[in-house]
Formats: C-alpha cells, sequence, structure tokens
C-alpha cells in the first residue's frame, strides 16, 4: 500500500490540494502477484471513477457549465441554499479566484489527468492504455476549456517535480494529437467504456472550438476545422453501434440507459451501478425537487422562463410524458404549475400552501412564496429503485450533439456533406436540423431557416441540463451578454481564475486576466 499512498500523494500536488481523493484510492489495491505493485487493471478502474466527481456531482463541472448560464439559476431561498453565495456568484459572472466549486472542479480534473497519466508506467495493455489516455483527454479538454491552463507531470512517480503547463492553442494541440494517436486502440464499444465514437466527437469538439481557444472574445472558425468535423461527424454516422434517434426522447437518461437498445443515441457514458456503485447523477433530479415531492428533494436549482420560452409547446423534450416502462412518479422534463403526489394528489409546500411552480424566479428569494418560484427540471428520469446509487448512467455523448455540431460546421464555411440515409440523407444544414426537430421523439415544428441564432437555441432545447450550455454560448459569443437576473459581463469572464491553492502549488501558473 506504499504506493497508493504514493499516487494520491502526487496527485495532491499536481493540483495544489492536501486532501486525498478516497474514490480513488478505493479502486486501487496490490497486484494479485503478492509483490506489491499497482495493478493496471485497478489504476484504470480508478481513472474511471475519478471522473464521476468532477462531471457529476452539481457542484462542479456540472455547475461551472450550467449555473452560469441562462439555463440554470440556485436561487437563495432565506436560509436555504445561500452557502455564502457560491450560486448566486456563478449564474451573476461575479466568482473569483477562491470560489470553492471552482476550484474543486480544477483539483478533480487534475487528478483525473493524475491517475490516467500513472497507468502509462505499469505496463497496461494497449487498449488500457488508450482508454487512459482518452479519458485523460477529456478531462485536459474540460480544463482547456474552463481555466485555459492544464498542468500536467510526465513523470508521476517523482511527486516533488513540479508540472508543467499547456496553454491555449497548445493545449488543445496536444489532446488532438492524443486523440488521434489512440483512436484504433480503443475499443468499439459498450457506451460505459472509453471507446473510438468517443474520441471521435471529442475530436469534433476540439476542432470546433479550435479557434475560440485561440482567442475566445472574437474566435474564427477555420474551413479546414469545419471540414475535420463534418469529416467525423460522417464516420460517427456511419459506425457499426447503428445509432437511432431514441423512440422516446428521454430514454437517453432513464435508470437502465445502458441498454443500448433503450438508449440508442448514447455514444459515451459513465457507468453506474444502481443500488451498488455510482456517481452522483441523482443529484440532477435531487437539486430541484420540493422537500415534500418523493424523493424529497433539495429545492435548490431551477431554469429560466426565458429559456423555458425557446420550446413551442408540442416539443416533446419540454417534458410532460412518461418514458416507456414508467409505472410511478414525476414526469420527466420541466415542472411547472400544480405538483401531484403519486396518488393524483395535489401537494402543498411546508407553509401549508399549493405546491405549484411559478415562471418567476430571483436570485435572492424572500416572502411567502420562495419555496415555489422557479421552473423545475428533471433531465434524468427519476430512478426509484435504487436508492442513493442510481442506475441512470451519466450521458458525455449523444448522436444528436454530433448532428447538431456537423450542421454548425456547415453553417460556418465548411463544406456540406449528405448525412446517412438513416439520419435523412441530407446535405443542408438546415435540413439536418429539422431531421432532428421533426422525428416523434422531438414531435418540434420544422424551422424555416437555419441561423447562428437559432441553432444555438437548439442546441440549448437538445442538450439543455447536459452540460454543455457555457461552451456553446462562449463559442456562438452569447457568453457575455444580459440574461435574467444576470447584467451583461466583461471579457474576463470567459476564462475561470486558476484557483489561488493552485497558484501557490504550481508557480507554472500564471493567473488569467482580471482575476
Amino acid at each position: 500500500m506504499k504506493q497508493l499512498v504514493k499516487i494520491l500523494v502526487a496527485a495532491a500536488v499536481l493540483t495544489g490540494c492536501s486532501k486525498l481523493d478516497e474514490k480513488l484510492g478505493s479502486q486501487l489495491s496490490t497486484g494479485a502477484s503478492g509483490g506489491g505493485g499497482v495493478s493496471p487493471a485497478n489504476i484504470l478502474a480508478g481513472t474511471y471513477d475519478a471522473m464521476r466527481g468532477p462531471y457529476q456531482d452539481q457542484s462542479e463541472v456540472w455547475a461551472a457549465q450550467e449555473h452560469t448560464t441562462d439555463e440554470c439559476i440556485g436561487p437563495t431561498r432565506a436560509g436555504d441554499w445561500d452557502d455564502n453565495g457560491v450560486w448566486r456568484v456563478l449564474h451573476s459572472h461575479q466568482w473569483d479566484a477562491n470560489h470553492a466549486f471552482l476550484a474543486n472542479s480544477y483539483r478533480d480534473l487534475g487528478r483525473v489527468i493524475f491517475s490516467a497519466t500513472d497507468l502509462l508506467r505499469f505496463s497496461p495493455s494497449t487498449q488500457q492504455a488508450a482508454e487512459g489516455r482518452f479519458l485523460r483527454a477529456m478531462a485536459m479538454f474540460t480544463m482547456l476549456d474552463g481555466w485555459d491552463q492544464v498542468p500536467y507531470r510526465a513523470n508521476t512517480a517523482d511527486a516533488t517535480e513540479v508540472p508543467t503547463v499547456r496553454k491555449g492553442t497548445a493545449a488543445l494541440d496536444y489532446i488532438i494529437s492524443e486523440l488521434t494517436a489512440i483512436i484504433n486502440d480503443l475499443p468499439a464499444g459498450p457506451a460505459r467504456q472509453a471507446n473510438k465514437d468517443a474520441a471521435k466527437v471529442l475530436l469534433m469538439k476540439c476542432y470546433l472550438n479550435k479557434g475560440v481557444y485561440a482567442n475566445r472574445a472574437a474566435p474564427t472558425f477555420a474551413a479546414a476545422d469545419m471540414n475535420q468535423v463534418i469529416t467525423l461527424a460522417d464516420q460517427v454516422m456511419n459506425s457499426t453501434r447503428g445509432y437511432a434517434l431514441a423512440s422516446n426522447f428521454f430514454d437517453n437518461f432513464a435508470p437502465g440507459n445502458d441498454n443500448s437498445s433503450l438508449a440508442k443515441e448514447v455514444i459515451w457514458s459513465g457507468e453506474n451501478i444502481g443500488g451498488v456503485s455510482s456517481g452522483n447523477v441523482r443529484s440532477r433530479w435531487f437539486c430541484g425537487l420540493h422537500y415534500n415531492q418523493n424523493p424529497s428533494g433539495w429545492n435548490g436549482f431551477t431554469t429560466l422562463s426565458d429559456f423555458y420560452d425557446k420550446f413551442e409547446a408540442g416539443d416533446k423534450r419540454r417534458g410532460g410524458n412518461a418514458y416507456p416502462g414508467q409505472t410511478q412518479g414525476i414526469l420527466p422534463g420541466f415542472l411547472i404549475g400544480q405538483q401531484f403526489n403519486g396518488a393524483g394528489q395535489p401537494l402543498q409546500d411546508r407553509t401549508g400552501a399549493p405546491l405549484a411552480f411559478t415562471r418567476a424566479v430571483k436570485s435572492i428569494e424572500v416572502g411567502s412564496n420562495l419555496e415555489v418560484t422557479g421552473i423545475r427540471v428533471i433531465k434524468y428520469p427519476i430512478d426509484y429503485t435504487s436508492g442513493d446509487n442510481s442506475n441512470n448512467d451519466y450521458v458525455y455523448f449523444r448522436i444528436s450533439d454530433v448532428i447538431l455540431m456537423k450542421a454548425e460546421a456547415e453553417l460556418r464555411g465548411g463544406t456540406a456533406t449528405a448525412s446517412p440515409a438513416a439520419f435523412g440523407g441530407s446535405s443542408t444544414p438546415l435540413a439536418q436540423v429539422n431531421f432532428l426537430r421533426t422525428d416523434a421523439s422531438r414531435g418540434a415544428s420544422a424551422l424555416a431557416s437555419l441561423t447562428l441564432d437559432n441553432l444555438i437555441d437548439e442546441r440549448g432545447r437538445e442538450l439543455y441540463w447536459e452540460g454543455w450550455r457555457r461552451n456553446d454560448l462562449i463559442r456562438f459569443g452569447k457568453y457575455l451578454a444580459a440574461w435574467q437576473e444576470k447584467p451583461a459581463s466583461t471579457s474576463e469572464r470567459l476564462l475561470f481564475p486558476i484557483p489561488a491553492r493552485s497558484l501557490a502549488a504550481n508557480p507554472n501558473l500564471v493567473q488569467n486576466p482580471g482575476y
């Protein structure tokens, strides 16, 4: 176990953190030979497990990507959800370098990077090495997207070595080179495992955002980069895994969505095992449900009425319909108006007033209706049987995102290609987007034309609550605009600050401008 302690101490030094990662440690053990070595399989399992914290917890990467946008707000409700203002400053773009959630995100992404790198010195198989490098690339991409600076130590055996730092396009070039090198060594599937198509989707996001990471305030989009996005999209849509739009939109997120016949759109997901082991995916419904609902929620986060109004009334992505197999409980989608229990009886809030969620919501709520303000969101249908370890796999990439990225790349100057027949067979971005919108699983009307303005709205309608909104708004030049409960912000907010504790631990890090 000395080796295990050494790994964990090194991971803490990498990001300037003094707390050891218990989840990572729980996945590591001495080798079967009894020689005190560490099993590559266990280190890889620990790396997968380390992904759960930053991506599934409601207060880390998801908070950074959603609470800072027009999709989500975490209002203070009298004494509830104040937390010294940590949620409010995210939505209003007033965070600083000491914001705990941003610092924890940076730290935990660094732990993924360290664990994946450490795997490589324990003689993993070719596939194990490729999976680890893919997980590392994903964490690096997220760190680049948020903070622009990616610490990296090649020699993980030396805990005293100060990590080097890759920035901006240099970091992106490295991620692209890594993904290109490992694609052929990754398995074809299943979705819960790092796979070839997932690597291609991440490459799509790299090329689509290449101009952003070169100049976030005024990005440009080279035709060659857009053509890379289009080529990769066609490869994924033609994959032997046979992706198709799900018969019900919420099948993609429902308990049991590790079943590819149910969740036909899912390219890559994080495995959660119902009742046994999972990340905090349950937070996606607990965070908004009221205390008196079943399950008893935390009565926190809501969406904003302006975002809700982007949906047509008949758009099934707005919710209100049971997913196949649902026999009880709350319907997935947006919750607005009077809420009911399983017997159809109207619920009350804790004051005895009707539990009827309102369109209106403010950053700081006061008065008698503070428990019911705001439209609640259930993107992941509730798992009523598994307890805290929910059986909903966490979705990273879906085929609908591929369709929308391809259309965007064509709209931004790439050479349009015909999509496979299974995805409409069209060679125009408008028709490709309308293939998605008008499918029976979505039920929206066709757009008459496609512009960047209505495409960013469509990405919101399709991908809401999935952790991509900030990335999208920056690329479309909308992130600094004013919206409900947020004034216009200035360009330093296009990056998060490097956490103060990370700066203190690594002299190669430099604070981002404006902080």
